[in-house]
């Protein structure tokens, strides 16, 4: 349901607190009290029968008899009583309701059905639900505390999201120590209704709210969380930490959430593909909060650092080398300023040692010669001494350092001595931290997240080559592993649907007596090998079923023999249908593993290392979710050890690195098209010759419940929308198809036919380029939240892009904004209209409701166009626009 209702939770008029108690401990108290204590301006509506009133508010027997709307409601009854509860919410126009209560799935399939009928009875009134089994929320801007938590947060711009109540507690209290303050501060619970991506989507729009914090256990809509967290990323940082890392942890995780926990590694790859950055422990997740809460993004890796005392400053410059950071190069013009501010045995250099008789004074007059444009981050250390004072040095840096426009952490080691100085930077809002080991950490987070953006708007260049699949002979080799109750296809009907899509393989040919061996040998040439052909029997080698190196009729008929009765010692039951053999591969330059495993919450996942016997002993590994273009598919690479041997190492050649890509690409088109193929192994995918072949190759084939792409977390591209042949107005001829991110270059091309005039129709300003992020949102599309069609005209031979249209979509999921921009030598050919159109179509078969769109008062074209298209004209006088809008239920 998106962000339906979600203001009524955050903002609401009125709030009905059903189980309002006097009774002293409970929870129903707690609610209460806190709401009035916060502040809370609108109607506070206790309800519970056995009271009167409850601290001086009058109360209701049910919320169907107030006598105004009730936007929130906050249960804290028993569970049992909660699904009549929401009968009455719905029945009385509640918008929204946190349920405090605990006892639903987390105790069994009991709580579970219980869960069941409140969710059911809820989504009659569109109800919105917040929980169960949760804290409550805190928003301080709106002096609204519906919680049971011991206190009100400070006011800022943090939005913080758990769903661990302790973890809730922990941060609330570390928050009022060190003067952290948050817009949104949120108690999730077990996610009946509203989820993480929910949340993600409704925090992300705000803009008071600049960076957001997750707890998380485990997920619920995936793909909803995944299309949230990309596009909320792209423009304010998710920090994200995600308990159950081990086995035990993630079986503790289920039985506190009632959800299965995913393997941790594809967790981590999930993350990171979302744009988000993941911290290891708590302490690193509560430091990383403070830093948010008080300072500006790092824009780069470079720190400098700024001590008083040599030893702490090695150990943080050692740190930052640690964790892939930079200490700052001072230039010969920032060490001549230091030389006249500073004693003359300082260390002149990063660390800058201003020596341990350092005053405030001293203090200041470093940091005032620094260059901001030498430097991404300030690292002030304050190591205690008798000639210095802590405090005073905190107070007068704090004065220097408000119009800095760096980031800056300090960390003032030691105990009760700096004490005071810490309480002065936390007033300041400038972090703390207790050893500048802490501190670098967290920047060094912080600086993940700018590289995980970089990575996010990076634009890939143009596909090499368009590719096709035989997907014909991949379905029929899709059924005869569903007609088979293991679900195993042999070695050589994986290979044959490997190569159905285009992965090359090497010759294999079965054979199922000796005589049949001694045939395909001579045909085949020698040497070769023998493997063992069993559906019962996967591990071959286990078995005594490979032989290798064969170089004559005699040795072809030796090992078979042998093959035969290893495979029957080994298994008597078994069915053998005889060898598969393949020519020898000599000496490949290397083996690597190529493969895909259907992961239960995220779908098929792509791994890609290190091959042969090496794979499992080395675990050099890297993870993808698919779709993935060459761009994606060289991260999947370069996020292993063994990518640098495949640029070529001493005596060894290099692998054809976009032929690689490009195998692991027909890959992920394979299990994006096959949601039934749970298991496929490439191992080992040898470079032989610097081109990928295919040794070995084993799927596994089973039923699936969804079909292509519902199994997939992000949303692939959508080739169904693709017109080869569209015919305008005037005749001319186009190919239209969905945007993609390889596209960019021609944007490009198309922005240099505009005149000044078609520029500013649609940008509304003036521009002489397209900025680079401006060309990664234009062409990196969420295709479950917006569509984007290009027109493509075949000139002289070449294809040319002529047009754009795109309805990007509202959270709210129900309305998009259109926009079209076509060349200046193409326009008042049809061009747009035929864009527009079929947009239109698109997202009306998305489920959006209504579509917009503002056109300058001289854009006759465009305002033509939307008269002819149906759209509804509104002059908006203060803004100098008209509006188009069109109700797309009602059809074109």
């Amino acid at each position: 349901m998106t962000i339906y209702n979600l203001d009524y939770l955050f903002n609401p008029k009125s709030v009905a607190v059903l189980g309002a108690s006097e009774k002293p401990g409970s929870i129903g108290s707690a609610l209460i009290q806190n709401m009035i204590q916060a502040g809370y301006a609108g109607y506070l509506l206790p309800v519970n029968p056995k009271y009167e009133t409850i601290y001086g508010h009058k109360s209701l027997t049910s919320v169907t008899k107030a006598q105004t709307e009730i936007d929130l409601a906050v249960i804290a009854t028993p569970m049992s009583t909660v699904p009549d509860l929401v009968d009455e919410c719905v029945h009385a126009g509640v918008k929204a309701a946190i349920i405090i209560s605990a006892g639903g799935k987390e105790t069994g399939a009991e709580g579970q059905k219980m869960e069941e009928r409140i969710l059911e009875r809820a989504r009659k009134g569109k109800l919105r639900i917040l929980g169960p089994n949760c804290l409550g929320i805190i928003c301080p801007d709106n002096s609204l505390n519906a919680s049971f938590a011991a206190h009100t947060p400070e006011v800022g711009k943090l939005a913080f999201i758990s769903q661990s109540g302790a973890i809730c507690t922990s941060m609330l209290d570390l928050s009022l120590q060190e003067k952290m303050g948050f817009r949104y501060f949120i108690s999730i619970g077990s996610m009946l209704d509203i989820d993480f991506g929910d949340l993600i989507d409704y925090v992300g729009s705000d803009p008071q709210v600049e960076s957001i914090l997750l707890y998380i256990e485990s997920l619920t809509n995936i793909r909803k969380f995944m299309s949230a967290a990309r596009g909320v990323s792209r423009v304010k940082p998710i920090v994200i930490i995600k308990s159950g890392k081990s086995p035990i942890g993630a079986k503790a995780a289920s039985s506190h959430t009632g959800a299965m926990a995913g393997e941790d590694i594809v967790y981590d790859t999930a993350f990171k593909r979302a744009g988000a950055v993941r911290v290891n422990s708590i302490g690193d997740f509560f430091r990383c909060a403070e830093l948010l809460s008080k300072q500006r993004h790092p824009r780069g890796p470079r720190m400098v650092v700024l001590t008083n005392s040599g030893g702490p400053g090695v150990m943080a410059v050692d740190a930052l080398y640690e964790y892939g950071l930079e200490a700052s190069t001072l230039s010969k013009e920032t060490i001549g300023k230091l030389d006249k501010v500073l004693p003359q045995h300082w260390s002149r250099g990063n660390p800058i040692d201003i020596l341990g008789d350092a005053t405030a004074k001293r203090y200041v007059q470093a940091v005032n010669c620094l260059d901001p444009k030498e430097m991404d981050g300030l690292l002030i250390i304050m190591n205690p001494q008798a000639m210095t004072d802590p405090a005073q040095v905190a107070e007068e840096l704090t004065t220097a350092l408000t119009s800095k426009s760096f980031p800056i952490l300090t960390s003032w080691m030691g105990g009760r001595g700096v004490e005071k100085g810490i309480e002065i930077f936390n007033n300041a809002r400038i972090p703390t931290y207790a050893t500048p080991e802490d501190a670098i950490k967290s920047f060094m987070y912080l600086h993940n997240y700018a590289k995980n953006l970089q990575k996010l708007t990076e634009i890939p260049a143009k596909a090499p080559r368009k590719l096709s699949f035989d997907r014909e002979r991949a379905k029929e080799l899709v059924k005869t592993g569903l007609s088979r109750k293991s679900g195993l296809l042999t070695e050589a009907e994986s290979k044959e649907l490997i190569q159905a899509y285009g992965i090359p393989v090497n010759r294999t040919e079965t054979a199922a007596s000796e005589d049949d061996a001694v045939r395909v040998a001579q045909d085949m040439g020698y040497p070769l090998a023998m493997k063992l052909l069993s559906l019962d029997i996967t591990h071959k080698t286990d078995a005594g079923g490979v032989h290798l190196y064969l170089r004559n009729q005699d040795e072809v008929r030796s090992a078979y023999g042998q093959i035969m009765q290893s495979a029957h010692a080994y298994d008597p039951k078994a069915d053998i249908l005889g060898v598969t053999i393949q020519p020898m591969v000599l000496r490949p330059d290397l083996e690597l593993l190529l493969g895909a495993k259907k992961d239960e919450n995220f779908g098929p996942v792509l791994l890609f290392g290190m091959g042969g016997i090496f794979a499992e002993v080395l675990e050099d590994r890297n993870l993808a979710l698919p779709p993935l273009n060459h761009l994606l598919a060289s991260r999947l690479i370069r996020g292993t050890k063994v990518s640098r041997l495949l640029d070529g190492f001493r005596n060894r050649p290099g692998a054809d690195m976009p032929l690689l890509e490009e195998s692991i690409i027909r890959l992920a088109h394979l299990v994006v098209d096959f949601p039934e193929v749970v298991e496929l192994d490439m191992n080992p995918l040898v470079i032989d010759g610097g081109k990928p072949l295919a040794i070995d190759a084993r799927a596994v084939i089973r039923p699936s419940q969804v079909a292509s792409p519902q199994h997939l977390v992000i949303s692939p591209y959508p080739s169904q929308y693709v017109y080869d042949k569209v015919i305008t107005e005037s005749s001319l001829e186009v190919a239209i198809r969905p945007i993609q991110p390889e596209d960019a270059s021609y944007l490009v091309e198309l922005f240099q036919t505009l005149s000044p005039t078609s520029i500013y129709y649609r940008f509304f300003r003036p521009l002489k380029t397209l900025p680079s992020d401006m060309l990664a949102r234009f062409t990196q599309v969420d295709y479950d939240r917006e569509m984007a069609l290009v027109a493509f005209s075949r000139d002289e031979g070449k294809d040319r892009l002529v047009g754009v249209a795109r309805v990007t979509g509202h959270i709210d999921g129900q309305k998009g904004e259109f926009a079209i921009l076509v060349g200046d030598p193409w326009q008042g050919q049809g061009v747009g209209e035929e864009l527009l159109k079929r947009c239109l179509d698109i997202v009306r078969d998305m489920h959006m409701e209504e579509v917009w769109g503002l056109v300058l008062p001289s854009n006759t074209g465009m305002l033509k166009l939307g008269d002819k298209l149906g759209f509804q004209k509104k002059r908006l006088p203060h803004e100098g626009v008209y509006e188009l809008t069109k109700e797309l239920r009602s059809g074109l």
